[in-house]
This record gives structure tokens, sequence and C-alpha cells, in this order.
């Protein structure tokens, strides 16, 4: 790959705008999910379609550059597919349970589940700044889940968990990432993953088909143009500044999702919402931070 100058205005142009994408995915899956645009889709036929028009987003675009697209680790890209697959499921199922704003702050804990499945599985070693990041990021969580007995009186909402689940599995595909990304071209891995994506989607479809208003199609349309297009800016904007610098503004995409929230939904943050967003962002920027420091890339929330 050709190296690029160090450009950090581009690398936050590129940045904040996957991130404005990558909440208009969770969006437009809420939109599908809660019947806003017809008769509710099952997840899985919404991570389907996600996969299906990122696929055909991305051939075009092999089609047109032509790079080499074969790998010699076919095994590990269906294991990063498999995991990739079931975490944009359930963040997808996530959305159409509890806010928006919600679901987006808890994507956010996958770097942290990242670290710590790096330490079995890469053989890293983890030090007290990175665990402490971390625990603070599990702290945001906890109060996102709303236990009574810390938000006083507030009822516990199981389907949080949904979040949370999704988190863990983008934390292994991550880990799974780290190890593509030397291997294989930034092209190559996103075309494998969704041409592995689309048939593992197409088989789970079978057993929860619906057809999809007109409506619906475009959204589906819409999710997964706009995943690809989020995962090539994000790839620009790695190529043009360090890690730690540019991955705190995909933070961003928790703005974006409290505003389309708030503008579709009329939903707004309470303050056990705010409360738990920031200590989650504020743990998963020391990570960052320390990640960069240690000059290793950190992957962003919600990359599938």
């Amino acid at each position: 790959m050709t190296p690029i100058p160090e450009n950090r205005t581009a690398a936050i142009a590129f940045m904040l705008l996957a991130s404005l994408l990558i909440a208009g995915t969770s969006l437009l899956a809420k939109v599908i999910g809660t019947g806003a645009a017809g008769e509710p889709l099952h997840p899985i036929q919404i991570a389907h379609g996600r996969f299906l028009f990122a696929w055909l987003a991305i051939a075009v675009t092999a089609a047109a550059l032509r790079p080499k697209l074969s790998s010699k680790n076919l095994k590990m890209h269906a294991v990063r597919t498999v995991f990739g697959a079931t975490g944009i499921t359930l963040m997808f199922a996530s959305v159409a349970f509890i806010p928006l704003s919600d679901a987006t702050a808890i994507s956010f804990l996958n770097p942290v589940f990242a670290m710590m499945l790096a330490i079995p599985l890469l053989g890293e070693r983890v030090g007290p700044i990175r665990w402490s990041a971390s625990a603070i990021a599990i702290v945001g969580a906890i109060i996102l889940l709303r236990p009574g007995f810390i938000t006083g009186g507030a009822e516990f909402n199981p389907l949080a968990l949904l979040a949370l689940a999704a988190a863990v599995s983008m934390g292994v595909e991550i880990t799974i990432i780290k190890l593509l990304t030397g291997r294989d071209s930034p092209l190559a891995i996103l075309f494998i993953n969704n041409s592995i994506g689309i048939i593992l989607a197409t088989i789970a479809l079978v057993f929860v088909w619906q057809l999809p208003t007109q409506n619906q199609w475009a959204a589906l349309a819409g999710i997964g143009v706009m995943m690809a297009c989020a995962q090539t800016c994000f790839i620009q904007a790695m190529r043009r500044a360090e890690a730690s610098f540019v991955v705190p503004f995909s933070y961003a995409t928790l703005v974006f999702a409290t505003l389309y929230d708030a503008a579709i939904f009329h939903k707004v943050p309470d303050a056990i919402s705010l409360l738990g967003a920031g200590v989650i962002i504020a743990g998963a920027a020391l990570l960052a931070w320390r990640e960069g420091r240690a000059k290793r890339p950190l992957a962003p929330p919600a990359q599938d």
C-alpha cells in the first residue's frame, strides 16, 4: 500500500464522516426494526440487507480498481465474519428496544473486550493503565444497564444486554482484524468479509424472510452502502494520522446517534444515559490514548 503523507485535518474529516454514516446505519436499522416503515423486519434480515448491499458497493469498487482479492487466511476471515455478523445482528436488535444513544454508547466497549481477548489470543500483556481504562468503561456500561442499586430505583433493562453481547462479538472481530491487517489488503479484507457474510446471512434469512416494503428496501440499501462507505472513510482516516489522535473523533458517533434519535423518535437522553455514555467514552478515550502510545492501532466501535 502506497504511504500517504500525514494530514490531520483530512483524518478528522474522514473519521467524522465515518461516524455520521455508522450512526445512520443504526438509525435505519431502528426504523426497520420498530415498524416505522412497515411490518418490523427481523434483525437477521436487516443484517442480510447490510451485507448484500455493502457487498454490491464493494464489488463495484473492486471491479473498477481490480486489486488482488485472494487470501490464504480464509478460515480466519470466516471466523471474523461469524463474530462480526453476530455482533451487527445483535446491535440491530438492540436499537429496536433501547435508545439509540444507549446502544451506541455500549458499542464503544468493543475495543475493551478486544483488549481483554488479545491476552489469550494474541499473547499481549496488559498494564495498569489499560486495565483501569477498561474498568472505567465497564462501569459506564453498568450504569446504562440501569441496575436499581446504582441508579436510585431505575429498572434494569435486560434488553440492553443485546448491545453488550454485540460489543463482545465485535471485540472478538477486532482481535481477528488485528491479525488480518498485516496479511491482506484493506479492500481484500472488506470484500472477503462481505462475501462470506452474505452467504451466512442468506442461509439464516431462510428462516425469517418476509417481503420488505419499498421503504424498507431503500433503508436496507442505505444501511449496506453507508456501512461500506463508513469502513472506507475509517481506513482513510487511519492512513492519515496516528490512531491515538484520530480514534477519539469516532466517539462523535454517539452525538450523531443522539441527534438522530431526538429528531426521528423524539427520544432525548436522560441523566443516566448521559452519565453512562460519558463514563464509557472516558474509559475508551483513555484506552485509545494508551494504545496510541504503544503504537498499536485501535479499531473504533461498530465496524461491521
